[in-house]
């Protein structure tokens, strides 16, 4: 059975170096099959030892939002593109936004750009979910509250001290609709805001939600 029909069992999942190398179990060099496969467009190269099926390859790919959470871990998708997949902001986004427990970068793969930005337990572990995106790939993702208080908590200079400023930072600056705003479950921010960085204006968050 070749590589490419081996490989098929493993489709839409992001591949590490010991699942190749099992499926690669019978060739005497196995890593040198491994850099003849990436140089055939069959292997892409995510990082070292991890990679997802290449150009050439028929076997369906892993979403960005699962390579995002494979890259560097633990991590959840979240900010601007957690807002974006959640309806928030209507801006397409390109970048991958995620936040982890471990130190904050960037990294530009082959597949896109993912950044990471580093929060703290327990906040890091708050508005987490498991979303479907297909029957074989689950995606650890913010809410869309979650992803809105990390916006404000990682963005450098923001400050909310007042209703008329959450309100410019939510319809003005991220251009997030009312009806939207109103949708959003104040309870659970509240849940975690004395355990959350910014405190004072996630409480202020909650206020303004309130009022809308």
């Amino acid at each position: 059975m070749s590589f490419s029909e081996l490989v098929e069992n493993y489709a839409e999942e992001p591949l590490t170096r010991q699942i190749i190398l099992s499926l690669l179990k019978d060739y005497k060099r196995p890593n040198d099959k491994i850099g003849e496969l990436v140089k055939e467009g069959l292997l892409t190269t995510i990082k070292n030892g991890l990679y997802v099926p290449g150009p050439k390859s028929k076997t369906k790919k892993p979403e960005a939002f699962l390579i995002a959470n494979h890259l560097w871990g633990p991590s959840y998708v979240s900010l601007e593109t957690a807002l974006s997949y959640h309806g928030l902001i209507p801006e397409r986004v390109y970048e991958i936004s995620s936040v982890t427990v471990k130190a904050s970068k960037t990294v530009n793969t082959k597949v896109g750009r993912f950044t990471y930005r580093q929060a703290s337990l327990p906040y890091y572990s708050f508005g987490l979910e498991s979303i479907k995106l297909t029957p074989r790939q689950v995606v650890l993702m913010a809410s869309p509250e979650k992803a809105l208080c990390d916006k404000i908590v990682m963005t450098s200079g923001v400050h909310l001290r007042s209703i008329v400023q959450v309100r410019s930072f939510l319809m003005d600056d991220l251009r997030i609709d009312i009806d939207r705003l109103r949708a959003l479950d104040i309870d659970g921010i509240d849940s975690w805001i004395e355990a959350a960085p910014k405190a004072s204006s996630l409480k202020m968050l909650t206020k303004t939600l309130s009022d809308l």
